[in-house]
């Protein structure tokens, strides 16, 4: 007879701030200020992405592992997977189970709550080309939706907004400053989004913002009048043209010569 021993020492930490974030029936944020504001990722958030990849993966309520095997996978200490730990019940990825059988398993989440770890996972903190490229055009999605709702919203009080930043842009432009020019254009697509009366469309764009990467120097003067015709269409409520240039594949391609 084979003698199986489990261990049912599992240890159980409640997650940080439950008593809090439940109370009312409210559910706690995905994201949380403290989440964005780190400027390098440590041991804990490491090991916290890589086991938040491993519930992407999973279905909800299917075991992960234990904690013990988790932390091994991980490669990190017992204090520093305790943080892991803390991280992943804070962002509701994960619940803990004791006993034997128990250990990690994938949590059920809501789905206001995945697109806010999924924007979570690209990382605000100088990300990487493809990361840049990513976020590029998720953004660059979404913009036929906000170029809708300008069509349908936008004073001329609004519009002369969008006018004030285009001019900024056409100063960066003759002065060939690309930074003025990131900069300006950020402001710009922000003033945009502020049109709609969609409060997460706008909400999840100005998120991406800063995480794409800027148009290069050659490129200015055709994002300059990209902007200008775009802006034209909107404030003429001519919709076919503006949700045209709405769109992503209408990015415009560097002059040649």
């Amino acid at each position: 007879m084979l003698l199986v021993i489990i261990n049912s020492s599992e240890d159980v930490e409640a997650p940080v701030g439950a008593a809090d974030d439940t109370r009312g029936g409210i559910e706690p944020p995905a994201l949380r200020r403290g989440d964005w504001e780190r400027t390098t990722a440590s041991r804990a958030e490491v090991a916290a992405e890589r086991i938040a990849a491993m519930v992407t993966d999973a279905e909800p309520g299917a075991r992960l592992g234990t904690k013990e095997e988790l932390r091994a996978t991980c490669g990190v200490s017992v204090g520093t997977f305790n943080e892991t730990l803390r991280l992943l019940q804070s962002r509701g990825l994960v619940t803990v189970r004791p006993g034997p059988g128990g250990g990690l398993f994938a949590a059920e989440q809501s789905p206001m709550r995945r697109l806010g770890n999924s924007v979570l996972a690209l990382d605000t903190h100088q990300p990487d080309g493809a990361r840049a490229e990513e976020a590029r055009r998720i953004r660059d999605a979404l913009g036929p939706l906000l170029v809708e709702d300008a069509l349908w919203h936008a004073s001329p009080a609004d519009v002369s907004a969008l006018r004030e930043g285009l001019a900024d842009l056409a100063k960066a432009v003759q002065e060939s400053d690309p930074a003025a020019f990131s900069a300006a254009d950020h402001r710009l697509r922000t003033r945009l989004a502020a049109i709609s009366p969609n409060m997460l469309l706008r909400s999840l764009y100005a998120t991406l913002l800063p995480l794409a990467e800027p148009d290069s120097a050659e490129q200015l003067r055709d994002r300059y009048d990209h902007h200008a015709a775009l802006i034209d269409a909107i404030e003429n409520r001519d919709r076919t043209e503006a949700l045209e240039l709405a769109q992503p594949d209408s990015r415009p391609e560097p002059r040649s010569g």
